[in-house]
């Protein structure tokens, strides 16, 4: 991990094209401006965590439609 000391209104560029900025701390709170292209996303850590565990789960039930695809079609179970 790369750690950097910024001041408020100082920032870091990452990749040329993605700037954040330091805009204020209050206590243990840091406020961030980030300008960065449309296209790329940006997600609070916590936030992008349970999107990835959410996109697991339904991988891991994909697994399971698989097999009622397959009872439905050899007719062991029908539609209601």
């Amino acid at each position: 991990m790369l750690v950097l000391s910024r001041k408020q209104n100082e920032s870091i560029i990452i990749d040329g094209d993605i700037e954040v900025v330091v805009l204020g701390v209050e206590g243990d709170t840091v406020k961030l401006g980030i300008r960065a292209p449309k296209e790329i996303d940006i997600y609070r850590k916590e936030l992008y965590d349970s999107i990835i565990s959410s996109n697991q789960e339904a991988a891991h039930n994909a697994g399971s439609l698989d097999q009622i695809a397959r009872l439905l079609q050899s007719g062991r179970i029908t539609k209601t």
